[in-house]
């Protein structure tokens, strides 16, 4: 059965996008995990981050480690867009895994690093080489997280918006709100073309 990224939440197709655009800007014709991984450390305003810190992670280090695996891919100049490989199919696969079993409704970020930990792949090893697994991932994920459910375009109970988020109905000073809200043309062509491009692949 193909990946259905309309069960992405905002986020996690956020993360598609950008890991797209990475191949595109280095020349390698396939969206590899590891774009994904880089993607999901450039991260802001979610829980990737939160997680890695209450595990213990290096931030700089680790990003840094990833940068340099991305130097050694293969490039090509020229021709089609990037191509979902193999590899972050099956990531792909094992997120929607992860979210089935955590009961939630959509594939959030935090299934992606989940599934990230667990498919062989060079950010598997990345991340193993960082003392990321499965396990602590999963520890530091019911600290920060809760007990809420990914749902499209929020998470109920998570401390990490209370920690990292700003309330803005809250009472005080007017704030100065960013007039760029989002990137939802970009992000409906990413998913559009990474839809196409899987529907033969039972991924």
């Amino acid at each position: 059965m193909a990946f259905r990224f309309d069960k992405l939440t905002i986020k996690a197709q956020e993360a598609l996008a950008s890991a797209q655009s990475l191949a595109a800007e280095r020349g390698h014709p396939e969206i590899d995990p590891l774009h994904l991984l880089s993607s999901l450390l450039a991260e802001t305003g979610g829980v990737i981050i939160p997680v890695l810190e209450q595990v213990g992670v290096d931030m700089p280090q680790l990003r840094q480690i990833v940068a340099s695996e991305l130097g050694h891919f293969p490039r090509a100049s020229g021709g089609a867009p990037p191509q979902v490989g193999a590899a972050l199919g099956r990531v792909l696969e094992k997120a929607q895994n992860e979210a089935d079993a955590m009961k939630d409704d959509y594939v959030s970020t935090e299934h992606l690093l989940l599934a990230l930990a667990k498919v062989d792949s060079k950010a598997q090893r990345v991340l193993e080489l960082a003392a990321i697994d499965e396990k602590r991932l999963l520890a530091a994920l019911q600290k920060i997280r809760g007990s809420g459910s990914a749902t499209r375009t929020r998470r109920r109970n998570s401390r990490a918006l209370e920690k990292y988020g700003i309330n803005l109905v809250e009472p005080g000073p007017p704030r100065q709100l960013d007039p760029v809200i989002g990137r939802d043309q970009e992000i409906r062509r990413v998913i559009q073309v990474l839809s196409r491009r899987t529907k033969t692949t039972p991924c």
